[in-house]
């Protein structure tokens, strides 16, 4: 069964940081790579993501369909601009050294592909982040540790039970897909696309009724035991913040802070090797 968005436990340093540390870096770091187009530092980030994957203990094999999505997405966001403004490039750099011509409009010119080399590292210095932040974060130590920096733990159960529902609805769909697939309905590589994705259709009936009993069930549970009924709560995976937890949000402000004064001593959000 394909691994989407589901928690894998590993022994990392990644892993035994807090899930709000976690939180906090992901954003920080989210937010460094939005704000600019610079090149170099793009390129730091997107080995600082490799590294930290590295340091998680995540296999590629593991993670790859979601991989393949971010890919897939990256490439389709590139061919959509390309197809909507072929010379934003170009008037952002200020300067056009055509390559070659693909007919009409569509002249490709070096400013334009380094401007689409841009967008691809930044999704490729943050997605891989997100994915990372998903698959080292225990939902109920999240939630734990949410709540520990002022979240209201109703709010912080919530993200937990949503966390922890991906995996609940994946390995249902993937049941009932067996079902259907018993009962004759072809949902392999044999059919045509097409096909596939008309018998994928008639899973979400099922699911979404199964889903609905779900809920009820935790619902219910939740309330027979006084969920809500108390302002504060005990947690059983909480944990305690480190002084690994300081140094990775310390190197997060940091880095935030260094792409501030690259802006601001540039003057500008683009790194122009045009010049």
């Amino acid at each position: 069964m394909t691994n989407l968005f589901n928690y894998i436990e590993r022994s990392s340093p990644i892993h035994r940081l807090t899930g709000a540390t976690k939180l906090i870096c992901l954003l920080l770091w989210t937010f460094a790579a939005m704000i600019t187009y610079d090149t170099r530092l793009l390129a730091l980030l997107f080995i600082g993501a490799l590294v930290l994957f590295k340091l998680s203990g995540i296999r590629p094999g593991e993670i790859k369909f979601m991989l393949y999505a971010t890919f897939a997405f990256c490439l389709l966001n590139n061919i959509t601009i390309f197809m909507l403004s072929p010379q934003h490039g170009v008037d952002i750099y200020g300067s056009k050294t055509i390559l070659f011509s693909l007919g009409g409009p569509y002249v490709v010119t070096a400013q334009q592909l380094f401007y689409h080399l841009n967008l691809f590292l930044k999704y490729l210095g943050t997605i891989p982040l997100v994915i990372l932040f998903v698959c080292t974060t225990n939902p109920s130590e999240f939630a734990a540790s949410l709540n520990r920096i002022g979240v209201n733990y109703k709010i912080a159960y919530s993200v937990a039970l949503a966390l922890r529902y991906i995996p609940d609805i994946q390995r249902e769909f993937h049941d009932i897909s067996l079902s259907q697939q018993a009962r004759g309905i072809e949902m392999s590589k044999k059919e045509t696309l097409i096909k596939r994705l008309q018998a994928a259709s008639g899973i979400l009936i099922p699911l979404i009724m199964s889903s609905m009993d779900h809920i009820t069930v935790i619902s219910n549970a939740m309330e027979l035991r006084g969920f809500g009924k108390e302002k504060k709560r005990t947690w059983y995976m909480g944990k305690r913040y480190e002084t690994s937890d300081y140094i990775c949000i310390a190197i997060c402000i940091a880095l935030l802070g260094f792409t501030m004064w690259l802006l601001y001593s540039a003057g500008t959000r683009f790194y122009n090797p045009f010049l």
